[in-house]
């Protein structure tokens, strides 16, 4: 039994996320104990607390759990604000990509970027999120649609952890989009993607998961479902983009994959969304994207929460359709633009969005034997961090324990 711990925060109001009675897992005037990077004590005041190292006085301000941002594209070369403006202009986004614009333009700036020009831009990416609370992101590949660049992605996302206080988990996005030098040829990418790359990536252990973009513009269900085969062979838990820009029936397919999560799902059936239910899969909300391409229709959110599916908010950071470095900015147009409530929103950043990463017992929640990444605030309530536009910042900020600088 340990006798003395790290780290106590005492004096603080708990906001733990846990699935409670109580909205947002509230508990008032409690601490919590931290010893080997891992919280293994809530105590509430009149309790006896334990001895620690550290003791750090909370002065009544509320502690949440580290936000996870459950989906991004932090990774990339070039910029896509000349799409911007087209968009501006009235060209939409499947004309654009049409024209060899969209992904295939990132594609062309990543594959001739090098190591460190791509490292150096995630970092300043990253360092924003990470300056919101964000202790914990998700960083897909998708802008290489090669093997070295797809590599090189990867391990720049993974290097990020050494300069950016926050943790990293790695999705392979091979089939984001055909590669030039497959034009025509989709079926013979998807094969390059599952035979070539996909080991190579596992071997390495440089992706924990696969990504897809099941779309009229991306990939086929038929094609999807090859790369989902190719995955559960090589160990990988499966991602999916879906029904973003029409019904192709990808939520679906990938539920029956037992995927991790399905995201973007604008274009959902209602009828699809039990679906999710049976297979434990997280829907991962993206406002973001829908509010930057101007979309009309919006995910079932009702549905979703009738059949009790959790949801996740992220920013879908990305040079093209979401260039949104901000989670709380993310969280509060999932409730103006999609009715979540602000518990929901903060859910969806938090324990819905870790277990759309596979990480539900190690983060997500204030909790014993979670991982202590927790974010101290002076607010008065939790809802002031989903109402506010770029308002807050927490005052102190720990990973795994670990104070930590950004």
């Amino acid at each position: 039994m340990i006798q003395r711990y790290d780290l106590l925060i005492e004096n603080v109001q708990l906001a733990s996320m846990q699935l409670t009675d109580k909205p947002y897992g509230i508990m008032k005037n409690a601490s919590v104990a931290v010893a080997d990077g891992k919280i293994v004590g809530i105590y509430q005041q009149g309790e006896t607390t334990p001895n620690a190292t550290q003791i750090i006085d909370g002065h009544g301000q509320w502690l949440l759990p580290g936000f996870i941002d459950c989906h991004t594209h932090l990774v990339y070369g070039g910029s896509r604000a000349n799409e911007f403006e087209q968009r501006l202009l009235g060209v939409s986004y499947a004309d654009i990509a049409k024209q060899g614009g969209g992904i295939r333009s990132t594609v062309q700036a990543t594959r001739a970027a090098s190591h460190e020009q791509l490292l150096q831009s995630a970092i300043a990416r990253a360092k924003r999120l990470a300056q919101e609370g964000v202790t914990c992101i998700e960083i897909k590949s998708g802008y290489g649609l090669d093997l070295d660049t797809e590599i090189k992605m990867l391990k720049v996302a993974k290097e990020l952890e050494q300069h950016v206080d926050l943790s990293v988990v790695t999705t392979y996005l091979g089939a984001h989009a055909v590669p030039a030098e497959f034009h025509g040829k989709a079926d013979d990418y998807i094969d390059f993607v599952c035979n070539e790359v996909m080991p190579q990536i596992a071997q390495q252990g440089l992706a924990s998961a696969v990504d897809v973009f099941c779309e009229g513009i991306g990939f086929s269900p038929m094609q999807c479902e090859k790369v989902y085969v190719a995955a559960k062979q090589q160990g990988l838990r499966i991602k999916a983009h879906v029904e973003q820009l029409s019904d192709l029936k990808g939520a679906k397919l990938a539920a029956q994959f037992n995927a991790l999560s399905v995201d973007h799902i604008e274009y959902l059936a209602e009828q699809d969304v039990p679906s999710l239910q049976m297979s434990g899969t997280v829907a991962v909300i993206l406002p973001g994207a829908y509010y930057y391409l101007n979309e009309t229709q919006k995910p079932p959110i009702a549905a979703l929460r009738k059949h009790g599916i959790p949801m996740a908010v992220a920013t879908d950071l990305n040079p093209g359709t979401s260039p949104l470095s901000s989670l709380l900015t993310a969280m509060n147009m999932a409730c103006v633009l999609f009715a979540l409530t602000s518990e929901e929103a903060l859910r969806g950043a938090t324990i819905h969005a870790a277990k759309a990463l596979g990480l539900q017992n190690s983060k997500g929640q204030i909790a014993l034997g979670l991982d202590a990444d927790l974010c101290l605030w002076n607010i008065e309530h939790p809802v002031e961090l989903v109402y506010g536009l770029n308002q807050h910042r927490p005052v102190k900020k720990w990973l795994v324990g670990r104070l930590a600088t950004q």
